[in-house]
């Protein structure tokens, strides 16, 4: 039977840990080297219903997109939210793993993955952080120039839905052709996107204030530009798939499955 290690080293293989950004934390977060592995859910969060569920389905680990203990952490009390997950990994022997930005940015990645679900082509880096093929969100082409409009429609069909939905800044029918993007939060990369002459950008957890900068930009320019705001969730879960068939084909003694949940956080929103 395969052990936690061979996980190990075919994420390593698939998503070099060198590759991460300074500040993120990506690797194995809770279990043992040599424990058996078998079964190995995947999701983008792990939460408590996720944990349930590797529980319930006999999972042996869960990999997730998004470090579990990213951040600070000054206890493990079982009546915290992280507290409680974490002793329920321990003592279900359920070993935990991220890959993050070190995923997020190889050649098929979180933003590759994006941009193939949005029918691009001639897919390269926004902001390249190696090579030609690696880095930060994605720049590509449409078969065809579609409007605005159209194009967060296309949008909206490749994604899974959410109580969010896609919100838009820019004129509905200005002409979309070149299309920047980044899967999860991206508005720090809003102005490299600005620059490749991309037509609209399309990112998760866009802010007041760097969206309406990029808009006044725009006009100021004289040059359109849109800007498509997405679940965090949903821009990132079609990635799972892919790295569970990279996974598979890496170890193929383990069975590997892309979690059902949602683990977006928004429930419902009210319009105006």
């Amino acid at each position: 039977m395969a052990r936690v290690s061979d996980i190990l080293a075919a994420a390593e293989s698939l998503w070099p840990t060198n590759l991460a950004d300074d500040w993120d934390r990506p690797g194995l977060i809770a279990g043992s080297y040599s424990a058996q592995v078998s079964k190995v859910l995947l999701a983008v969060d792990l939460t408590h219903d996720v944990m349930q569920d590797a529980k319930a389905g006999g999972f042996e680990m869960v990999v997730t997109h998004h470090p579990f203990l990213l951040k600070g952490v000054y206890d493990i009390r079982e009546e915290s939210g992280k507290g409680a997950v974490l002793a329920e990994s321990i003592r279900n022997g359920i070993s935990l793993f991220a890959a993050h930005t070190n995923a997020d940015v190889v050649e098929d990645g979180v933003s590759a993955v994006l941009a193939r679900a949005l029918g691009l082509s001639a897919i390269v880096p926004l902001v390249p952080t190696l090579n030609e093929k690696v880095g930060h969100g994605r720049i590509g082409n449409l078969a065809e120039t579609l409007s605005l409009l159209e194009f967060s429609r296309l949008v909206a069909r490749a994604l899974p839905a959410t109580a969010g939905g896609v919100r838009v800044a820019g004129d509905a029918s200005m002409p979309v052709k070149k299309v920047a993007l980044c899967g999860g939060a991206g508005d720090s990369f809003i102005t490299a996107a600005a620059a490749s002459g991309a037509d609209v950008y399309v990112t998760s957890d866009l802010r007041h204030h760097p969206v309406q900068d990029a808009l006044e930009q725009a006009k100021g320019a004289a040059k359109p530009f849109g800007l498509i705001d997405v679940s965090h969730w949903a821009a990132e879960s079609l990635w799972l798939e892919t790295a569970a068939a990279q996974l598979s084909s890496a170890v193929s003694d383990v069975k590997f499955v892309v979690s059902d949940l949602r683990t977006d956080p928004w429930e419902f929103a009210v319009t105006q």
